[in-house]
């Protein structure tokens, strides 16, 4: 289920500044050449992550959930001087196409891309953050957020993708990975220590700002 309708979309893409050469191509490669595509978080999405990036001007962000590098490359246009990026992904098949993307934005340097199980990297971390992007199992959104909301700092952003999960929020009988999004969206409502606003960008993304510790 299409959250809004497609020509609707074009027109926000139109009227929204452009992708790179280089965003273009992995947006393109990644339609062409790798699974499941609509994980990409795509133009207009992208461009949003690169203005809360730039307006927020983090000097760590934590990505769990790397795919093709888009995003990561999108809030890593708004890094302040010496900051850097974090990003982590479970799929080591995808890491050389990656890698190579990073290296062709010349951000290979800023850019730390781990692979292997977030549950377990992020406790390993030393960094606070100050932008953190959720986009992985749904399953585990919680548990992530748990993870890393005692190292934000305050005024921080979390931002969570695909919390309207293609419109399956609204069943009354949700699957699974349905019902992790609608628990995880109660639970950042609940949470005093968040400001919260779910767009109805894309697949819906869930934006927080921490507020108190």
């Amino acid at each position: 289920m299409d959250i809004i309708d497609k020509e609707l979309q074009a027109y926000a893409e139109k009227y929204t500044s452009e992708e790179s050469a280089l965003l273009k191509k992995i947006n393109r490669d990644t339609h062409a050449q790798v699974l499941q595509p609509r994980m990409l978080s795509g133009h207009l999405q992208g461009r949003v992550l690169s203005m809360i990036s730039s307006l927020l001007r983090p000097k760590v962000i934590l990505e769990i959930g790397t795919y093709t590098g888009y995003s990561a490359l999108c809030m890593a246009e708004g890094l302040r001087e010496n900051g850097k990026l974090i990003t982590i992904d479970i799929n080591e098949e995808l890491h050389d196409r990656v890698s190579e993307y990073f290296r062709e934005a010349n951000m290979h340097d800023r850019i730390d891309y781990r692979i292997g199980d977030a549950s377990v990297i992020i406790p390993r971390l030393q960094e606070r953050f100050d932008l953190v992007f959720i986009d992985a199992d749904k399953e585990n959104y919680a548990h992530y957020f748990d993870l890393v909301i005692d190292r934000v700092n305050l005024n921080g952003i979390i931002l969570a993708d695909n919390v309207l999960w293609s419109g399956k929020v609204l069943q009354n009988k949700p699957d699974k990975d349905t019902r992790a999004v609608v628990d995880f969206n109660e639970m950042v409502q609940r949470d005093n220590r968040v400001e919260n606003v779910l767009l109805p960008i894309r697949d819906g993304m869930m934006v927080m700002r921490k507020v108190s510790p």
